[in-house]
């Protein structure tokens, strides 16, 4: 696994786009095949009153945000969900709880039994639950959890502009127990929330230099949200979106690197480069936790149209 320093990593990045496009799809084509792309489906199990003040997040207890809070949902809800996904084509279902870290007792045995229901229906089950330890991570994997998503957000040094309930640290350690556990691991960040070019870059020499790689790397664009300290931020432009997609595969190239949230405010070409640029999984649902996301009859519409160009297997 070769190791990337900040300089390797910017010197890549900034790339003429077409250059840096074909290099990441020549990487791409040497480690998957053009069929091989994931449809991944996300539940929001438990919403909102959370004490993190992470500064994009409208689940924050921390801001005045119109969101319906939720305890945690029934199994039967998530149950119903993971049917409706696979129906529609999801390989993977993910669940997310807004806690800052996974309590023990009665929520953590509903939690057990939701993967096991979501695995019993042949799905890959992947949870983001906040920071855990050891015991819970191996009860986890016992259960059959497939993936845990626990994201870095941005470089270290802008975390601490963004966050200041967590340290950046605290999350390397969890993602140190997650795969102590033998569970895969799900572990991106965020752009546009007024980082440099360098703090993206420097996000993603983090993540390339995590031994081993994450299995799955999740490159989000903030949705702003109203109420949040980050609502009036500008957009991404669409080509740093293909940026950081075609980096992030080159320097992790055998990682599921997947286009998150924002493809909402994506043209359906810009999500094409995307994927041309090594991107081979998409969320796929109408809502994204508490985020608006493309219709699934969107998305087969574009998936389909890629297909035609001998990119993926419909």
């Amino acid at each position: 696994m070769k190791k990337y320093n900040l300089k390797e990593i910017k010197k890549i990045i900034f790339l003429p786009l077409a250059d840096l496009i074909f290099k990441a799809q020549t990487v791409h084509q040497e480690n998957f095949k053009s069929s091989d792309f994931q449809l991944a489906s996300l539940i929001s199990i438990k919403t909102g009153s959370c004490p993190e003040d992470c500064k994009y997040c409208p689940q924050s207890a921390h801001y005045n945000v119109d969101l319906k809070k939720e305890k945690l949902i029934e199994i039967a809800r998530v149950k119903k969900a993971a049917e409706t996904a696979k129906n529609n084509g999801a390989d993977r279902f993910c669940m997310g709880a807004a806690w800052k870290k996974l309590p023990d007792g009665k929520d953590f045995d509903k939690v057990i039994e939701m993967i096991k229901t979501v695995k019993s229906l042949n799905l890959e089950a992947c949870v983001t639950l906040g920071s855990i330890n050891e015991l819970q991570a191996k009860k986890l994997k016992d259960a059959g959890l497939d993936a845990y998503n626990h994201n870095i957000d941005t470089s270290p040094e802008f975390y601490k502009k963004i966050i200041t309930t967590r340290t950046f640290n605290e999350r390397l350690d969890t993602i140190k127990i997650v795969r102590k556990a033998g569970i895969s691991v799900c572990c991106g960040g965020i752009i546009g929330m007024g980082e440099s070019w360098n703090d993206r870059a420097k996000m993603l020499e983090v993540l390339a230099n995590l031994s081993p790689h994450p299995e799955s790397v999740p490159i989000n664009a903030l949705v702003p949200s109203k109420g949040t300290p980050l609502e009036k931020q500008e957009l991404i432009k669409p080509f740093d979106m293909v940026r950081m997609i075609a980096t992030t595969r080159i320097i992790m190239p055998k990682a599921r690197v997947r286009l998150s949230a924002g493809r909402k405010e994506l043209s359906q070409e810009t999500q094409m480069l995307c994927f041309l640029a090594g991107a081979n999984s998409i969320f796929y649902g109408d809502t994204l936790l508490t985020t608006p996301n493309n219709e699934m009859k969107e998305d087969k519409k574009l998936i389909n149209e890629y297909a035609e160009l001998g990119n993926l297997l419909t």
